[in-house]
């Protein structure tokens, strides 16, 4: 008799980004005490951070509640365990959320973290919010324009019509110390790839294309009108990007072949990864090298000074926005338990097979009634590695 294999459940890894550069802040920014027909009421903040280089990388805030009903915020207890060991839950009256003599029991991943203010001294205020409701609010008395910021948060997946959307859910944003020089944008998220993971090599853009799955939670959806509940871990595909040139095909080749390339078909492997967030117009700084002859002819003859031209920003790609995501390299994370643990690289073979994997058009599927959906696999030939990143 056959058996059927159990499928394994979808577990959520590391998820975050770290933006820092300066605040940009428009009309659009900032939107308080917006009322929806149901009664909900929140504030939501789109912040644009700009990491230079024209890479303006944009981040979210939003919460809220409900003044017709009552409402609670549940958090974790800082000590309190439950019978499995893990954190106990608990509720907070919405009323109680500002209470401080209640924040010493609560556990820090609970809070949005906020320090853009000064005191007298000089040093950085930090304050802490149990609903973005309120740090929205907050942070909309004291940002200003042009202020240099470290803001870290979660990357939060959704798809509609075939396309994913990343969000950048802010968790604290603080005043920053960092130099222009080092300004950015990076992630650290796990990923799965499977033998199809590795696509080609953009010679013009000088990348090889990744395409990989995230797991994240999905809490429910929403059919003709009718929300359904889902309360599931299910995956979405995304693509990445490995920038390769002369000086790091070996490196990347190295890289693609130990972790990302995998030759079993139906396996996929897991790798916690970081990397570079652009999003803008991309631009660079001109050199000498980029210097144009009718350039080179006005600074001899005086007309322009070689300090004018120098250092200037031009854009590419018709001044178009951008969005990629750069895997860098694997991340380095914390392995081990209690006083075992260690830096180290979070790489994990077979972690799952194709029956293990829910996809958000399999969850539509399943609760659409008389669906007419089709399934169509595309299977792709296993990469040529070595002939891909030949950049002659």
């Amino acid at each position: 008799m056959a058996t059927t294999k159990e499928t394994k459940a979808l577990k959520k890894n590391k998820s975050q980004f770290n933006i820092i550069g300066k605040v940009k802040i428009t009309d659009k920014t900032f939107n308080l005490n917006n009322k929806y027909d149901s009664g909900w009421t929140d504030n939501s903040m789109y912040i644009g951070v700009d990491c230079g280089q024209g890479n303006l990388v944009y981040a979210e805030m939003r919460g809220g509640y409900n003044p017709s009903k009552e409402n609670t915020i549940r958090a974790f207890s800082k000590d309190e365990k439950d019978a499995s060991g893990k954190s106990k839950q608990t509720e907070i009256a919405w009323e109680d959320r500002l209470d401080e003599s209640l924040f010493d029991t609560i556990a820090e991943t609970n809070f949005v973290t906020v320090g853009i203010e000064k005191d007298t001294g000089g040093k950085t205020v930090y304050k802490k919010f149990l609903s973005a409701y309120d740090a929205v609010e907050y942070i909309h008395e004291h940002l200003e324009v042009g202020m240099a910021v470290n803001v870290r948060g979660n990357l939060k997946y959704s798809e509609y019509d075939g396309n994913v959307t990343i969000k950048k859910e802010i968790t604290s944003i603080a005043l920053s110390q960092k130099e222009e020089s080092e300004y950015r944008a990076t992630f650290v998220q796990s990923v799965l790839f499977d033998n199809s993971s590795i696509g080609k090599v953009d010679k013009e853009k000088s990348v090889v294309n990744i395409n990989a799955y995230v797991v994240d939670y999905l809490g429910n959806i929403k059919i003709d009108d009718t929300k359904i509940e889902i309360k599931k871990n299910i995956v979405y595909p995304i693509n990445l990007e490995m920038q390769v040139n002369e000086k790091n095909t070996t490196a990347v080749n190295f890289l693609l072949n130990k972790y990302i390339k995998v030759t079993k078909k139906g396996i996929l492997n897991e790798l916690v990864i970081e990397g570079d967030i652009v999003e803008g117009t991309a631009t660079v700084e001109v050199t000498e090298a980029d210097y144009p002859d009718d350039i080179k002819e006005l600074i001899a003859m005086g007309v322009y000074t070689e300090e004018e031209y120098k250092g200037k920003v031009i854009s590419f790609n018709g001044g178009k926005r951008e969005r990629h995501m750069y895997l860098r390299r694997p991340a380095t994370v914390s392995l081990g338990k209690d006083d075992s643990k260690v830096l180290g690289i979070l790489f994990e073979t077979g972690k799952y097979t194709d029956a293990d994997l829910i996809f958000y058009e399999q969850i539509i599927t399943e609760n659409t009634p008389e669906s007419n959906s089709e399934e169509v696999n595309v299977v792709e030939e296993d990469a040529d590695i070595l002939s891909m990143l030949d950049m002659n």
